[in-house]
């Protein structure tokens, strides 16, 4: 799978750095982000992760549930049908897909969406802008710095 060349959105990196950061914390595996714009109809970007077991995908769910209503994200859906072994968590932009080991072996969700592309976790960081002082930012012009000399 190729890596994603386009711009992604601030809302849309905010909210998968928010997926992200959730997964991670609550431990889980490999988790990978796929860039399907143009690809799929329905969707901008698939969150893939895996548990270890059922409970820790309940866990995983739950935690991923309360963080998007802190951060007021609506949902379209969620299903999860108890013992399928697989939680999917529509916030529109961006669709959650929660796997145990063995369904997500089985489905090879990755496979089926191979030419989407992968984001990279660096890509879902905030950039940063330098601070222009304000004279600067009045006449759009640096400041220039002197240096002393040395006698």
């Amino acid at each position: 799978m190729p890596s994603t060349k386009k711009k992604i959105p601030a809302s849309e990196r905010k909210l998968l750095k928010l997926l992200t950061d959730v997964l991670d914390d609550r431990k889980a595996g490999d988790l990978l982000v796929m860039d399907v714009r143009g690809l799929s109809s329905i969707t901008n970007f698939f969150v893939i992760a895996t548990a270890t077991s059922d409970p820790h995908l309940r866990a995983m769910r739950n935690e991923l549930g309360q963080a998007l209503k802190e951060q007021k994200v609506h949902l379209v859906g969620v299903d999860a049908e108890a013992g399928s072994g697989w939680t999917v968590i529509d916030a529109f932009d961006v669709m959650v897909h929660l796997f145990t080991s063995e369904t997500r072996q089985h489905y090879r969700l990755e496979s089926l969406w191979k030419d989407a592309a992968v984001v990279g976790f660096e890509d879902l960081k905030t950039p940063t802008r330098k601070k222009a002082t304000s004279a600067a930012k009045k006449t759009g012009v640096r400041k220039a710095t002197t240096r002393k000399k040395k006698q």
